[in-house]
């Protein structure tokens, strides 16, 4: 399975299956209100585009057996929280359940600590996606906290998960 898994830089012609995949509303339902519904090729192309420009690149496509299966990224932090970076992640349903996002997590892991210089990896997960929060468990992240109503995405306030693991340098 591991080898089946892996994330790489995206290319213009995954636009139409990133589309594909974000064009599903149980996929919005777990992300940030910037995402896109309904997500259409356009926004894939201008998504890629603004991949393509970003050194270290920081936001991946997750490969299962040659197809794409969702993404991954990175936000760095800034100032004093400058050694703090974010990881955020999906899968498109149809892969659900097969544990993809695990492997890319892992993956994801390791270009961390070749690429950026931080001692702190964290991923907010709203209160509903206990399947993200059993991928960050698998990976060595604990539940630093929850932030009781702290967002409110689809007209619902909910708590945020912040889950975190630190890497030893």
């Amino acid at each position: 399975m591991e080898n089946r898994v892996q994330i790489r830089s995206w290319k213009p012609e995954d636009a139409g299956p990133l589309a594909a995949i974000c064009n599903n509303k149980k996929i919005w339902l777990n992300v940030r209100d910037t995402f896109p519904h309904p997500y259409t090729v356009g926004n894939a192309v201008e998504w890629i585009s603004f991949t393509l420009g970003q050194k270290p690149i920081k936001n991946m496509a997750i490969v299962y057996n040659g197809n794409i299966a969702g993404s991954i990224g990175v936000t760095p932090k800034e100032d004093v929280y400058r050694k703090s970076i974010e990881i955020g992640y999906f899968v498109g349903e149809a892969y659900w359940g097969k544990g993809i996002a695990t492997l890319a997590v892992a993956q994801m892991m390791e270009y961390i600590k070749t690429n950026f210089e931080v001692v702190r990896i964290y991923a907010e997960v709203f209160g509903h996606n206990k399947a993200s929060m059993k991928v960050l468990k698998k990976n060595g992240f604990h539940l630093e906290g929850i932030r009781e109503k702290a967002v409110i995405k689809n007209n619902e306030i909910m708590d945020d998960y912040v889950w975190v693991k630190f890497i030893e340098r």
